[in-house]
Formats: C-alpha cells, structure tokens, sequence
C-alpha cells in the first residue's frame, strides 16, 4: 500500500499515543547524547499542552532510571500566552517546570521560554531578541509541536504566511475554545500571545509533529494531504526537508489510507473492510445497498472488491445482512431466542451490566436509552461514575448551593453554624479567585455534590436503584485544574475492585475519544488496565463489552455492530433523563465548539444514524443509538 500517494509529508502511525511518545523521547535522547560525544550543544524548540506530557515523562524516566543528562541541551519553548504571569497555573513557563524541567539537570540558563510579563510596548524588541538568542545557540536541532484544531503549529494561526518570525499574535476562537478548559471558561483565556514564526520552525534541522485522538483527526488529515495554504499552517511543514508526523491511530484515522484505504493500492478485503467500502460507496452515489451495481464499484475506484469478492449483488447482500444483524431491540439479548445472528446472547438472562461513565452524564447522554431498555427488561444494570466532573460546574451554582443549605438549616430550624462557616468560606475564596485559579478542596466538593445529585435524579429516571450508582472519584481527575494528574494504582484498583464485585456478563465504556479535554481516553485506558489485570478471572470469559459514543463523536455506520433503535417516545425520555444534568444545561463550562447544546447534539447525532440506516434500505426508525465491540486485551 502506497500511502505517499496522498499522504505529502512522511506519517508514522502506532497504536498509542505511550508508544508514540517513548518513541520519540527516544529520538530526542539519541539527538542529546550524539552532541554530549561530539563536545556540542543540542538545542530543542519545545511545545506545550496535552499532547508532548507523555515525551516529558519519558524523557524524566529516562534521566532519572538510565542517567540521561540534559546539561548541553539549550532550550527554546514555542508560545506563551499574553499577558501572563509564569506562575499563573495556565502559564507555560509553570508547565515546562512541572512536567520537564523541575526533574532534570538542565542549567537554568540554558532554558528560554517567552515572557507574557513584557510591557506591550517592549514585545516587538523582545521578540527580535528571542529569534538573536536562537541564531546565537546555532539554531534549533529539533523542533517539536502539536497541532490545534484550526491547523495552527505554535500559535500560528489560518493566515499565518510562510516568513512570519517570533512575534505576538492575536488567537483564534477556536484555539480560544479549546484552551477555556485550561482557564475555567473562555472569557478568562487571553486574547493574544507571543509565538514563534513558521520561518522559525521551518528553520530547525528536524521537525516532528504530535497528534493524539480523534479530535485532531480531520485537521491532520488536511494538514498532511492537502494543498499548502495559510488557512492550515501546518501545510508549511510540507516544505520542509526533514519533518516527521506521529500519530496515534486515532489521529490517523481520518487519511486516506485508514478511511478508504482501498483508494491507495492494493488491499486484502476482509468482510469489517468490505462493509466499509460498500457503506461508502452508497454515501458516495445516494444509493441504499442493495441497488449498488458492478458499474458503482468499477467507477469509484472498488474494481479489485469486485473482481475479488463480485459479482455486486452478492457483496450487496452480504453486507445488508451484515447491517441488518446489528439492529437489536434486545440490548441485553432476548431470552428464548435464536442468537445466531444477533449482536448480544440470549442466555444468561437476565446478565448483570455494569456501565462505566466517565463524567456524571455521559452514561445517559451516550446510551440513556439503552440504559433504560436494559432497565426495563430486568437486567442487573450498575452505573459507575469514573470522575466527580466538579470542574464543569460554574462558581455561582457552587455559591447558590452552599447558601440553599444555609437556608435549609435555618427553615428547619437546624444548627446553622457549621453550614454558615461553609458557605462563608466558599463565598470569600470565590470573591478572592482569580480568573483560571483552581477550585478550593470545598468549592470543589460542592461541585462534586451538584453532578452527583445530577446523577442520581438521572439514575431514579431511567429506574436504576440508588445502591447500583457507583461514584468512584477517581483520584487522577481530583487537582482542581484541567489538567489531570497521571494514572495511579488506586484509579485503577477503583475500577477492577468494582467489576470484580459486579461481575458483569456485560460492560459499556466510553469510546468518545474525540472528546477534546482527554478524559474519556484517560479515563477508557483505566479501565482497559483493570481489564488486564483480571484477564484470568473465569467470569471474564463470558463478559461482552462495548463501546458507546454519542457526546462529542458518533459511530460510523461500518463501526456499529450493536445498533438499539429509540422510538419517538423513547428519544423523549432519553432527552428527559438528560435534562436531569441542569448544571450541564444552557451554558455548559466546557462546550468545545458545537453551538448546540448537550442535548440538542446528542438528538440530533441519534436521529442522524437512523437516517443512515433508512439510506442504506434498512428499517426506518426514529433515532438509534450504536455501539462497538471492544477487545481491551488485543
């Protein structure tokens, strides 16, 4: 398969986002020790965000466990907000401290990060200055980056032009979006900051650009095959002679070689591929399944599907078939049924089911009416609430709750005291918070009460018992910040000491890895390692487990191997069981870039499968909800 084809600047793909990051810390200490043999300094250009913390870790375990120095390695950080101060917890300069600097030996001199204290005046010499500093040190060995979702590379953004240096730049909404989960809200991001060029980049001897997850899917897609513009900065890597992309298969998910990979060359069909391209090429000419001709597919680039595995009525029918076993009624499988075919078994019945949710509303924003299916067909159902989700509550639901239990006190004629020193004390931190600061251990337990409240009304909905809501508050989410801290041995142990109790014969996961903030990955990965450790449980053997989507990304059709069709009055009640999370409703803290709200997306995604179903020539139902088969231990 040659992917160069469409692919214009060189792609390496691997399974995680760990292995991908320990690869390239090992690129960057094999870059520092060549120069330490060679007498030389290495100088890294350095990005920040989500996506370089696991190369930081890496690079601090290997300093740490395999001596790696870091003495000769100049230092050069891409952007930083403006204005800021370095110890503001959103501040670039704080990041590159926690998560590199504070753990290595590198000479405190030899790190230059851009300064968001510089009076407005002074930015365009400091900027001058900051590229001097560059030149001086030999200029950039290796450049790292990211790449956020309008294609900026630093904070570049669309319109950005290929000779642009260091300098200070207003962002873009989008990038602004992003970022209000850093900062507690967009209003509180800064409009401005001061960035390296894309000459500066393109500059440096070798570049490597990072992307994790689904949401960076479709930008790297156009960054990586399509024309140079300054819509997408990124694109000006392509001119570059020594760039390398990396990649997550989620990431990658989106090129050409994953999505139509049949378009690249040669390619060995498996049935899960051929219900791909069959799928594809009904979007592609409007026409349902069965109506697909041998002309279809010799035209749009599937005559080695049709000389392989044609005539097209026979790959037609297989694949309509295929769709139409997906379609269930009986989540939990139909007792007394013949299963062959069906995407669930009948036996046992009824199973024990155990849902996991990362926030306190994703079970029924995603599969609310599953949920409630397997509810009422007399399944075991347990939710398990992974994260407190505290950081998506607003400051002023925090006081007006505080202040309804002081008022609760006092109708019921109740000691006030304590409940009074709480609401003073949650009042007087939240007057005195600055914009971005992090939530006080009381401000956050207050939150943490409103989502779980949420949920357990959401729970009473669907007909889910109090004693089968699991609020497990896993420790990795509990710092107050957006940023998380890394997976620890209790998080995991939360999750399997939970299924080890349940034993389910069925688990639901989160498989939104589009989802922008990272939690449902961090939180996914939890419970894939809990999964591991209780591979040898025999009860595991007859455990199924599926993915769900719904809140930020939806199963493609060709993905969907279980597929619960929602009448309209059932899509009514899901909506309802949702309207529970009033915190999360109207004005959510964390939106990402969709306009509409929760609930609307959600609706609107579930009727949008059906659609797809109906177009295919299936069953015309009102909405559907989809899900994946998972395989943790693959």
């Amino acid at each position: 398969m040659d992917s160069s084809v469409y692919e214009r600047m060189p792609v390496d793909i691997y399974k995680s986002s760990e292995i991908a990051s320990r690869e390239v810390a090992a690129e960057i200490a094999k870059l520092i020790q060549q120069k330490q043999k060679s007498g030389e300094k290495a100088v890294l250009g350095l990005a920040t965000g989500s996506t370089p913390t696991g190369v930081y870790d890496e690079l601090i375990r290997l300093h740490k466990e395999e001596g790696l120095s870091f003495k000769n390695v100049v230092t050069f950080n891409l952007d930083e907000y403006y204005p800021i101060e370095p110890t503001a917890l959103q501040s670039y300069v704080r990041y590159m401290h926690e998560n590199l600097f504070d753990h290595i030996d590198i000479p405190e001199e030899q790190v230059h990060i851009p300064d968001g204290t510089i009076p407005r005046e002074e930015v365009p010499d400091y900027c001058r200055e900051y590229e001097q500093k560059i030149e001086v040190a030999g200029g950039l060995d290796l450049q790292l980056l990211g790449i956020g979702r309008t294609g900026h590379i630093g904070f570049n953004e669309p319109g950005s032009v290929k000779r642009t240096r260091t300098r200070l730049i207003t962002l873009d909404n989008l990038t602004r979006k992003d970022a209000a989960g850093d900062f507690f809200g967009e209003d509180n991001v800064p409009r401005r900051a001061i960035t390296m060029g894309i000459g500066t980049i393109l500059d440096a001897e070798h570049v490597i650009l990072m992307a994790w997850g689904e949401h960076k899917a479709e930008i790297i897609a156009r960054a990586v095959e399509g024309e140079i513009t300054e819509q997408i900065p990124a694109t000006y890597l392509q001119d570059h002679d020594d760039v390398e992309i990396i990649l997550d298969e989620a990431a990658a998910s989106e090129l050409t070689r994953n999505k139509t990979p049949w378009l690249v060359g040669p390619y060995d069909w498996t049935d899960p591929k051929i219900k791909q391209a069959a799928v594809w090429l009904c979007e592609r000419c409007e026409k349902p399944v069965l109506k697909l001709t041998d002309e279809d597919y010799n035209e749009n680039g599937l005559g080695d599907l049709i000389t392989d595995h044609g005539p097209a009525y026979n790959i037609n029918i297989n694949v309509f078939n295929q769709i139409q076993h997906t379609i269930t009624g009986w989540p939990g499988g139909k007792p007394e049924a013949d299963d062959t075919h069906r995407p669930e078994r009948a036996k046992p019945f009824p199973k024990r089911v155990l849902v996991f949710s990362p926030h306190p509303d994703d079970d029924v924003y995603s599969m609310g009416g599953t949920l409630r299916r397997l509810v009422e067909h007399g399944h075991e159902v347990h939710v398990a609430y992974q994260t407190s989700g505290s950081n998506g509550v607003h400051d002023e639901d925090a006081v007006r709750y505080a202040n309804f239990v002081k008022g609760y006190h006092r109708a019921f004629e109740m000691e006030i005291d304590e409940a009074t020193e709480v609401f003073d004390e949650v009042q007087r931190y939240l007057d005195e918070k600055s914009s971005g600061d992090a939530d006080s251990k009381a401000v956050r337990k207050i939150k943490g009460l409103i989502r779980a409240e949420e949920a357990r009304a959401a729970c009473r909905y669907v007909g889910i018992p109090m004693d089968r809501a699991h609020f497990l508050n896993m420790p990795f989410y509990e710092t107050g910040r957006s940023r998380k801290k890394p997976l620890s041995d209790k998080d995991i142990s939360l999750i399997s000491n939970l299924v080890k109790t349940v034993k389910p014969h069925q688990v639901y996961a989160a498989g939104d890895l589009a989802d922008p903030h990272g939690t449902h990955r961090i939180c996914l990965e939890a419970i894939r390692r809990a999964l591991m450790q209780l591979k040898g449980e025999s009860w595991m053997d007859e455990c199924y487990l599926w993915l769900y989507r719904g809140t930020w990304k939806e199963w493609e059709v060709h993905e969907i191997e279980m597929a619960v069709p929602l009448s309209p009055g059932e899509l009514k009640r899901k909506r309802n069981a949702i309207l529970n999370h009033q915190s999360q409703k109207d004005r959510p803290l964390f939106p990402g870039d969709d306009q509409r709200e929760f609930w609307e997306r959600i609706d609107q995604r579930n009727r949008a499968t059906a659609r797809k179903y109906d177009k295919l020539g299936l069953a015309e139902y009102e909405a559907i909800e989809g899900f994946a088969r998972w395989s943790p231990f693959s």
